[in-house]
């Protein structure tokens, strides 16, 4: 005769939500000068900038500046509630409405999200990837520094955490964004100079 197994019991989520997380900066446990973001629950620190990061952040930041003008808002490294257990701080977001949407709260949605990579290119692409797909967002895009190119996702499968559809832009190439066709950027904009 054999014994049924114990039944085994369900482990608590132990992961930071990011209600918790938003507190830490009011509890004193997380400081402006801490660069960390919640990623699947997890705090993560991140990397300090290098020149050809910060070049990228800036190139990024100034295009889609230039071709959203007032049909959006456009951020820069500030947070982004990208579920119930990521608040991640994208390179750059292109948020829907207007400043004033955000006097009160963190965004949880946007139009685009840009990350530079160099270093952080393996994370970029599976685990903030998988983040943005799962909130829905329509369109990700990684400016690859390693290889100088754009890659970009588009058609979130949410409930797969997974874009349908990632294609590669280089200089030459145009990008027009999914959530505002009127709106055009050349990859060489993206882009810092070349070694």
């Amino acid at each position: 005769m054999t014994a049924d197994p114990a039944p085994a019991e369900k482990q608590p989520d132990t992961r930071i939500t990011y209600e918790h997380y938003l507190r830490l900066d009011d509890e004193g446990v997380l400081g402006p000068d801490d660069r960390v973001e919640l990623l699947e629950g997890v705090i993560v620190s991140m990397a300090p900038h290098s020149p050809r990061h910060a070049a990228g952040v800036r190139r990024v930041t100034a295009a889609l500046f230039r071709g959203v003008g007032d049909r959006g808002v456009v951020s820069c490294q500030l947070s982004l509630v990208a579920g119930r257990h990521s608040v991640s701080e994208p390179d750059v977001a292109v948020l829907p409405g207007s400043l004033a949407d955000y006097d009160r709260a963190h965004p949880t949605t946007a139009l685009l999200v840009v990350e530079v990579a160099e270093g952080s290119l393996p994370q970029d692409r599976l685990t903030k990837a998988a983040i943005y797909a799962a909130a829905g967002v329509p369109e990700y895009w990684i400016v690859n520094l390693r290889d100088d190119r754009i890659e970009v996702s588009r058609e979130p499968v949410r409930s797969l955490r997974r874009y349908a559809t990632t294609t590669v832009a280089t200089r030459g190439d145009h990008l027009e964004l999914v959530a505002l066709p009127a709106v055009r950027v050349a990859v060489a904009d993206l882009l810092p100079a070349r070694d």
